[in-house]
């Protein structure tokens, strides 16, 4: 059948049907597309090229696009990136015969949402276009500054990780691809895992967490897969298990450094194969499930010393998304200590607690190994003790390896003494302050003046940036 240029198929005139793009130079694979999609109601339409779908990107908008990773003026890969820059909120899925680890792994890296090899599956089309179809639409920036209810979840701060953080978070959420996060202790990991559940095209589908490093070795293999009625003793009934119970969402592994090799072993096939077998079962269930894992160390490091599978890893760390610690982003702090405050006066039925500008700077000068849940526990320790709606630095129950703030350290603005000063202003110049302290010391080196910092060298120029301290040529 010839196939003309910018060909469109209504399945149903009078009916608004989402609108799906095909790219491909195939005849064949293009009318094969085109009947599967119209009979589930879609409207269609078809390029052979790259500069073909371009110009039909620009004409209107479409709700999917499927492309063939080899076009005759270029790679799929290109017009995935153009989609990324340019139509950020369409899911875009290759479709190749060149269906390898490192081609899925690159689509998927460049912002595709998912990928289909050839011959492809009728099955596993319409499964991809319904689970695209599912996708939230993209919050607008209004939407996303609007005010942080004490009761929600979300990462919070304007500095530059952090905004880069949800973003990154953002883009990740459109996608289909299995996720490694790598944080400190109490960085937020799992927290993260949940936006980016909650932004999918699986938000409305089960989030299972599960700790790897709090479950017996000898009852993981049940817990994971399930079993029967009678597989063992105990087994008194039918237990599914996390993979089914996570079924069509996402089942999040944390600490996924902690699994024995064994279970490894297990684990790879299941992800592989995408079936699961109960405990005393004959039979395997399908099972759909992103992964999402997480841990504190470095898991290339494992790998290298054998206590990892490469084969596992390179399953579930096709994207890697590094979570900042809590120490590169201080101008972040009022804002996670006022909510996390907000938070627990509420749990506790008492007015609404603040803190001074003194406990403000203390909290900003402090290390926080344990990141965010350190500083939640401070809070949570410190409302125990204080009877006072204001809180200040006599009130705070820091640990005592706390970092004094001197009175001198703040270029002659005295800490306690009010200078009527705006808080942000306040904390500016404590923070300016400790910059031009830490580059004096290391006579201008900023990567000497950011490990003494406790913060990133690209953290630290951004501050600099920030504070208006790259033109300044007094600093001695």
């Amino acid at each position: 059948m010839p196939m003309n240029k910018g060909r469109v198929i209504h399945p149903h005139p009078h009916t608004p049907s989402p609108v799906i793009l095909i790219v491909d130079d195939e005849p064949d694979i293009i009318e094969l597309l085109e009947l599967t999609l119209a009979r589930m109601g879609m409207d269609v339409s078809s390029a052979k090229s790259i500069s073909e779908a371009k110009i039909l990107l620009q004409s209107r908008r479409f709700q999917l696009c499927l492309t063939d990773m080899r076009l005759p003026d270029g790679d799929g890969l290109d017009l995935v990136k153009f989609i990324a820059n340019h139509c950020s909120d369409l899911p875009v899925a290759v479709i190749t015969a060149y269906s390898t680890t490192e081609n899925a792994v690159a689509a998927l890296k460049a912002g595709a949402f998912d990928y289909l090899s050839k011959p492809v599956s009728l099955k596993q089309l319409r499964d991809l276009v319904k689970s695209a179809l599912s996708l939230p639409p993209v919050l607008t920036e209004s939407a996303s500054a609007a005010p942080i209810r004490p009761d929600q979840r979300v990462l919070l701060g304007e500095s530059q990780p952090m905004r880069q953080l949800r973003a990154t978070i953002d883009k990740l959420s459109r996608s289909q691809a299995s996720i490694y996060i790598y944080g400190e202790s109490g960085s937020g990991k799992e927290l993260a895992a949940r936006m980016i559940h909650a932004k999918s095209a699986r938000h409305k589908h089960t989030f299972i967490a599960v700790n790897c490093g709090a479950i017996p070795e000898n009852l993981m293999e049940s817990e994971f897969f399930g079993y029967k009625k009678g597989a063992f003793t105990g087994a008194d009934k039918d237990h599914d298990g996390f993979f089914l119970t996570a079924n069509d969402g996402t089942l999040f592994l944390d600490e996924v450094a902690d699994l024995p090799l064994a279970m490894q072993v297990k684990l790879l096939r299941v992800i592989q194969e995408k079936q699961v077998r109960r405990i005393g079962d004959t039979q395997e269930k399908n099972v759909d499930v992103r992964i999402i894992s997480a841990t504190h160390k470095k898991l290339s490091h494992c790998v290298e010393t054998g206590q990892f599978r490469q084969d596992l890893y390179y399953r579930l760390n096709v994207i890697e998304l590094d979570m900042p610690a809590l120490r590169e982003m201080p101008e972040d702090i009022p804002l996670i200590a006022e909510v996390i405050l907000a938070k627990l006066c509420k749990e506790a039925a008492r007015p609404l607690c603040t803190l001074k500008k003194d406990a403000l700077a203390m909290l900003m000068n402090y290390e926080y190994p344990g990141n965010v849940r350190e500083l939640e526990n401070i809070l949570e320790r410190t409302l125990a003790f204080c009877s006072t709606i204001q809180i200040g630095k006599e009130e705070l129950q820091l640990p005592k390896t706390q970092k004094e703030v001197s009175h001198t350290s703040t270029s002659g603005l005295s800490i306690d003494s009010d200078q009527g000063l705006p808080l942000q202003d306040f904390l500016d110049h404590l923070e300016k302050d400790s910059i031009v302290k830490a580059l004096n010391q290391s006579r201008y080196n900023r990567t000497k003046a950011a490990k003494t910092l406790g913060i990133t060298v690209r953290s630290l120029r951004y501050r600099m940036e920030r504070l208006g301290l790259n033109d300044r040529t007094d600093v001695d």
